[in-house]
């Protein structure tokens, strides 16, 4: 079922049998802890998708007349009904996924809360018969085996990834607690600290050597680009990565390895801006014109 508010504009839109790539929006939020609004999100990066050029420079291609898009239509939507679980909200992630992959797509999935990234990967690690690398974009570890009482916590999420058996690559990471630093060091799990991305001019190429799968799923949660670039998250932390760093890193990660997904994660807009969603809607362009190379 096509989504009312499409990604990018009407007429570059194709029908579902005809897409490469489907747009999912998942509107989900209940765990947030400091600024809420995530689960208007999804819905913020469409709107904002229409004002994108078709045209990517870098590219040299009109990505979405090459790359047919199709926005499927918002599933765990919170908006609609608050009293969703987060067992309800993984299954039907999962669930959709699932189908869609089954069916030949690529999907990006539009949070909501990074917590819904669980039900994603989950739905990959039961479909594929061999393990892949979920790269992770992020200010923070969100290696918490629980937070607030809950395992489903968004600042759990990476931990339940951890809990399927799949490698990980945590990548701008600048935030972290006790608990996380000691899982870190025990499961000796490489991470790309911010602060070796600003000191070390050779990161990138080093962090494409850590990845020991040919297949990778990325999860971005958008608070591990700096909050001056993107300040519409539920907790901004400072020293994040700038545009062209997280833009050729993904770049080299697709040319490299074989991208089997995505998820775009924790826009939380804000009143008086719209640079966060379309910093956000121009990401997802980004992806989908990676997909392409």
């Amino acid at each position: 079922m096509i989504n009312p508010q499409q990604f990018i504009s009407s007429e570059a839109q194709s029908t579902y049998a005809e897409a490469k790539v489907v747009i999912l929006p998942i509107p989900y939020e209940a765990t947030t802890t400091y600024r809420k609004g995530c689960e208007h999100g999804p819905n913020a990066i469409l709107e904002a998708s229409d004002q994108l050029e078709a045209y990517d420079n870098e590219l040299q291609q009109e990505t979405c007349f090459r790359t047919r898009i199709y926005t499927y239509n918002s599933i765990a939507d919170t908006i609609k009904n608050p009293n969703l679980t987060a067992e309800e909200m993984l299954e039907v992630t999962t669930k959709t996924i699932s189908d869609l992959v089954r069916d030949g797509k690529f999907v990006i999935a539009l949070g909501g809360e990074h917590a819904i990234t669980e039900g994603v990967v989950k739905a990959y690690h039961q479909i594929l018969s061999e393990p892949f690398t979920v790269v992770q974009i992020d200010a923070h570890g969100d290696m918490r085996h629980s937070f607030e009482g809950s395992i489903y916590n968004h600042a759990c999420v990476m931990r339940r990834v951890l809990d399927m058996g799949l490698p990980t690559l945590p990548v701008g990471i600048r935030s972290i607690c006790k608990e996380e630093a000691d899982l870190i060091k025990a499961q000796q799990i490489s991470v790309i600290w911010a602060r070796d991305i600003y000191y070390d001019a050779d990161w990138i190429n080093k962090a494409i050597n850590k990845i020991t799968t040919e297949k990778v799923f990325i999860t971005i949660d958008l608070d591990g680009l700096d909050p001056s670039l993107l300040p519409g998250v539920g907790t901004p932390e400072p020293g994040g990565l700038n545009w062209y760093e997280l833009t050729k890193f993904l770049k080299e990660v697709f040319m490299n390895h074989q991208v089997i997904g995505c998820d775009v994660m924790e826009l939380a807009p804000t009143s008086d801006s719209v640079v966060s969603e379309f910093t956000a809607a121009k990401l997802v362009y980004k992806l989908i014109g990676y997909l392409s190379l």
